[in-house]
């Protein structure tokens, strides 16, 4: 089979391998199609791969559809179409065949385009996400009525679109892309703001006569993103923490003015072990339902064998692509 793989540190390549073999209750797919993850680049480009897994068919790709091919789990029989969803450390899906833990799957309809339902993978970690930013914040009583997003790719046009539907009527987001910024304002937002020539924590402030939003959810994963979340919120908001660390080490953070603030932080991960991996099995009815737009997701993708060059446009914010896919095989069923 074809597969990307990193032979060392921030190196991706395309080469070929043995289709992995299986054991007990893991499952292999024909990969049919991937997405790039934030996280991908980071282990790629920025130190945060797993030193066991360099070389390894397909890491660090976690994102990924595909259709059963053989199988060792009762519960997904040959022909099932899947959505993968392992934690990132186990990911292996920029290849052609995976072999994923049943415990880390969801099958998905039956003649579903699979395509569509790809960005399944990154709704679900959002709606989890945002779970844990709403109950962090239940001390108010009811949904925030004014947030801010740092980031406008996919993850953050998610929680765009999941403030909207709880009903926040004011929802300002900010990223470095103008062309993510239409798709937010398609989306809903009410504010938009292009870093860093524009300030978001101006537009915080301004919108609420100084005091902050009540929410604000960094999606971006930069440390001065985490600042201007604290400098955004009002006193006594709560700070949703999704972007990925920049550093495996000690970061700055405004800790004064968060004390002085009161405010709540809430950090996002772990929705691969969710039980029955309910976030993920929500986001594919709501993309099922068309509750959650995912367009912009699949405007661009690049086959498997320019793998390295997928990585590289989604280290340049998608080049304004809010998702930057990877074609594994023809045919999207």
């Amino acid at each position: 089979m074809r597969a990307a793989f990193m032979p060392g540190p921030g190196v991706l390549e395309v080469g070929d391998f043995e289709v992995p073999g299986i054991t007990s209750g893991q499952v292999l797919v024909a990969m049919r199609h991937a997405s790039v993850c934030g996280s991908d680049v980071h282990v790629v480009f920025d130190g945060f791969h797993q030193p066991d897994r360099l070389g390894a068919p397909g890491y660090p790709g976690h994102e990924g559809v595909g259709v059963v091919a053989d199988s060792r789990s009762g519960k997904f029989p040959p022909g099932t179409p899947v959505l993968t969803v392992p934690p990132g450390r186990a990911g292996g899906c920029f290849a052609e065949f995976q072999a994923v833990d049943g415990t880390h799957l969801l099958a998905l309809p039956a003649g579903s385009d699979l395509r569509r339902l790809l960005p399944a993978q990154q709704l679900g970690t959002t709606l989890f996400a945002m779970r844990k930013f709403l109950r962090a914040g239940a001390a108010t009583g009811q949904a925030p009525r004014s947030a801010a997003v740092i980031g406008a790719g996919s993850a953050g046009l998610f929680f765009l679109q999941q403030l909207r539907r709880l009903g926040c009527a004011a929802v300002v987001v900010s990223d470095l892309n103008r062309d993510r910024l239409a798709v937010a304002e398609r989306l809903g937002a009410t504010r938009l703001v292009h870093a860093p020539a524009e300030s978001v924590v101006e537009a915080a402030l301004d919108l609420t006569g100084g005091t902050g939003v009540d929410l604000v959810v960094e999606a971006a994963g930069y440390d001065r993103c985490r600042q201007h979340a604290v400098e955004a919120v009002r006193p006594r908001g709560t700070l949703g923490f999704f972007g990925y660390p920049e550093s495996s080490g000690t970061a700055p953070f405004p800790v004064h003015l968060a004390f002085q603030k009161s405010v709540t932080v809430e950090w996002a991960a772990g929705t691969q072990f969710e039980p029955g991996l309910r976030s993920f099995r929500e986001a594919v009815d709501l993309i099922l339902r068309g509750e959650i737009r995912v367009d912009h997701c699949l405007e661009r993708a690049f086959p498997l064998e320019e793998a390295p060059a997928a990585l590289a446009a989604a280290r340049r914010q998608g080049d304004g692509a809010a998702k930057i896919g990877i074609a594994i095989s023809e045919g999207d069923r």
